[in-house]
């Protein structure tokens, strides 16, 4: 019996046995959680008081952006001439993310959202970085011509798909494309595509996932963001759903214990090396300086990455071991190749399923 199926009959055992959340429950919370997927992952404006209509549809497009672990460790501010994208250190990782890397590439990826969207409702949206005490991404908006832009389309498509791909390769056009809209200023990507550079990457996967899972201390962080069930999706509006990575919803009472028995090393070992075989091939962006600045860039090439590749009817998915593992990422760096700048991001690229989508916190929960 495979684990996805040893896990759903767990939890209707649990369940038959007088669990705490019957299994009538689970699926009246999964109605709230599909009700909530689509009033977020919408085009229209909502018209909700507060900030301006439009204000608050740039906003909300932003937060479609991803985030580590989902946490959307970001506030937004600012009126109909400019918005600005602040770190929330409150919602930071610190173990998976020390020096808030993957923070700062996150406001990255939401200030590109939140250009394309401004784009599309006759905006002009130049971004730049604030340093110092109150360091924020200010993004000008100054009036254009209304650009409804393939990528625009996308911000409400795009999802970071984890299932395995079907292994159909990209044409050489599709991927001059990506190449195309995941350059940025002081950013390249790599793109990797033959067999034994796949490989290549799955070995630095699978030494990096050891290694975090070797550690309680991510395990716990991980365990911490992760949404057993459409309730508990839905009432923090945050962190990593459980059906998003193929799982089945379970009652919160059940969902940590199952993690603790099937979250192992090799379980997710082969998981990756599934993920990545099936993939048509590996992004890795490098950053030619290791700063804020660049990080930033980083995520707003990755989003373009991502948005276009949603428009080519592509998906993306983070490989990101091989960075976050500190003593790791050099040696990530010297089997490609590169010799000088930061690997920021890896991800891996291909056509497959659409998978059950993650939440996002309100407007009003970000807006400070």
């Amino acid at each position: 019996m495979n684990r996805r199926r040893l896990i759903t009959a767990a939890t209707i055992a649990a369940a038959g046995a007088g669990g705490a959340l019957s299994l009538h429950a689970l699926r009246r919370d999964n109605q709230a959680y599909e009700q909530a997927v689509q009033a977020l992952w919408r085009r229209a404006p909502d018209g909700t008081p507060g900030p301006s209509v439009l204000v608050r549809e740039l906003v909300r497009h932003a937060t479609l952006a991803p985030s580590s672990h989902n946490t959307q460790c970001w506030k937004f501010g600012g009126d109909e001439k400019s918005i600005s994208i602040r770190p929330d250190f409150g919602r930071r990782c610190p173990v998976v993310d020390p020096d808030d890397h993957h923070l700062f590439v996150s406001l990255g990826c939401a200030a590109e959202n939140l250009v394309q969207a401004a784009a599309a409702m006759g905006f002009r949206g130049d971004a730049s970085f604030r340093d110092g005490p109150q360091e924020a991404l200010d993004i000008a908006l100054g009036t254009a011509k209304p650009v409804d832009s393939a990528l625009f389309q996308a911000i409400t498509r795009r999802q970071s798909t984890r299932a395995e791909f079907d292994g159909r390769p990209l044409s050489n056009e599709e991927l001059k494309t990506l190449e195309i809209a995941g350059t940025g200023h002081g950013v390249r990507v790599l793109l990797l595509t033959g067999q034994q550079a796949l490989e290549n990457v799955l070995d630095h996967v699978v030494q990096g996932n050891t290694a975090q899972m070797r550690d309680p201390a991510f395990v716990r962080e991980l365990k911490a963001w992760i949404r057993f069930n459409g309730a508990q999706a839905v009432d923090t509006g945050d962190g990593l759903f459980a059906k998003s990575s193929g799982n089945p919803a379970m009652p919160g009472w059940l969902g940590p214990r199952m993690f603790d028995l099937f979250f192992t090393e090799k379980a997710e070992n082969d998981k990756y090396a599934r993920h990545i075989r099936s993939s048509a091939g590996i992004a890795v962006f490098v950053s030619d300086a290791d700063d804020k600045r660049h990080w930033i860039e980083a995520g707003r090439a990755f989003e373009r990455f991502a948005l276009q590749a949603t428009a080519l009817g592509v998906r993306t998915a983070h490989l990101n071991q091989p960075v976050e593992v500190s003593r790791l990422r050099p040696r990530f760096a010297e089997s490609l190749g590169i010799a000088s700048g930061r690997p920021d991001l890896v991800v891996r690229f291909g056509r497959g399923p659409e998978t059950p989508r993650s939440l996002r916190r309100p407007v009003d929960a970000v807006w400070a």
